[in-house]
């Protein structure tokens, strides 16, 4: 006779990840409009254009978040593999003529009217589902290199897709992530080391392949070298970050904003804050990032199961690795490359579905609280009561 009982415990959300994310979901929509405002009213005739969409993206976002707050996580384990089909299908529709949208030389959008969305956005997280799914299913394989091998070949499929965009950034992303699942999942160090030395033979390559990326890499060298080319870009980011000081211009006060620093409202919205903010808001903008993390990895620490903790171990390392990359770039400790910073860079398609990660992460650690008690124990408990 089974003498344990299952008792679900009250939900109390996890603040440590709740309110982060809604601090910088605010705050993003705040530093967009003060970002936007000028370059949206003089090619859009709104100076509201990327912020409306941005709050659209967080009203959805929300009711994204709670609805995987509620739904069971454990159910995404079942279609691991659907979830891997349908991230290499999106990201496949992008070459199709009349659906794929391109933009500055890259097809990284599905269009449908005045809909769209961004393709990689939702791969990667179907992604960290398969992965999550495999290794669950398959925890006494993870230790042979045949065992991990079908992930392999499923991460190599979606960053060559990814890469075709072109889209170098989110190839790393997903490559990072990929590779720290694959060691908390229990992937031998020294197949860490076979895999690591194609990948970093690939790298110069894929820079030699495409000019740009090398112009960016002679940029970022020695940006002054061309002022008004290649370097401009990040010139103008230092610019913008060292006016700050240490408490900013004042918010809605940047000059960066006024058509000096392209893109300013999605891959370089960190210069803004930093300028309008200065170095204690920026400060406090990565607090609430290393907050976020820290307790997205505890999360994974202590949950109940193998899918739930490689499921949250992607989630935090695919929102770090992000964050690191996009604060890297703005301040030129690595090459330029378009990549947003979660919750608070311009893209509803990004916010939504970060959103939707935090709510799984939320489901999560609702779940590991829930726990088995001995029945006969529960019984005399409730007896003594009475």
């Amino acid at each position: 006779m089974n003498n344990e009982l299952f008792i679900k415990s009250k939900f109390k959300p996890n603040l440590y990840i709740l309110l982060p994310t809604i601090c910088l979901t605010v705050l993003g929509i705040i530093m967009i409009y003060s970002a936007s405002s000028y370059t949206a009213l003089k090619n859009y005739g709104s100076s509201m254009f990327f912020v409306s969409k941005q709050i659209i993206g967080a009203v959805i976002g929300l009711f994204a978040m709670l609805f995987f707050c509620y739904f069971d996580y454990n159910k995404f384990m079942k279609v691991g593999y659907i979830a891997l089909i349908v991230g290499l299908s999106v990201l496949g529709i992008v070459f199709i003529p009349g659906v794929g949208i391109e933009s500055y030389g890259a097809k990284r959008w599905i269009g449908f009217g005045s809909f769209s969305f961004q393709a990689s956005e939702i791969a990667k997280f179907c992604f960290i589902i398969f992965c999550a799914s495999y290794m669950a299913k398959h925890k006494d394989k993870m230790k042979s290199f045949k065992g991990i091998l079908p992930i392999l070949i499923s991460g190599l499929c979606m960053c060559v897709l990814i890469m075709l965009e072109p889209n170098m950034s989110i190839t790393l992303c997903v490559g990072a992530t990929l590779l720290i699942m694959l060691l908390v999942g229990g992937m031998k160090i020294k197949h860490l080391c076979i895999l690591l030395v194609p990948i970093v033979l690939l790298i110069p390559i894929l820079i030699l392949i495409e000019p740009y990326r090398l112009k960016r890499i002679v940029a970022f060298l020695d940006p002054w070298a061309s002022p008004q080319g290649e370097g401009f870009q990040l010139i103008q980011s230092l610019y913008s970050l060292g006016s700050g000081g240490f408490f900013g211009v004042g918010l809605f006060n940047s000059r960066a904003k006024y058509s000096f620093l392209p893109f300013s409202e999605s891959d370089f919205i960190f210069s803004i804050i930093g300028e309008e903010l200065g170095l204690c808001g920026a400060i406090f903008i990565l607090i609430l990032f290393l907050i976020l993390i820290f307790a997205g990895f505890k999360i994974a620490q202590k949950s109940t199961t193998r899918f739930g903790c490689y499921l949250a171990t992607g989630i935090s390392s695919l929102i770090a690795i992000q964050v690191i990359l996009n604060v890297a770039v703005c301040s030129g400790l690595v090459p330029p490359t378009g990549l947003p910073l979660p919750f608070m860079s311009a893209g509803s398609t990004s916010l939504i579905m970060f959103m939707s990660a935090v709510g799984l992460l939320l489901n999560i650690s609702k779940q590991s609280k829930n726990k088995f008690i001995n029945f006969e124990q529960y019984n005399k408990k409730q007896k003594s009561r009475a």
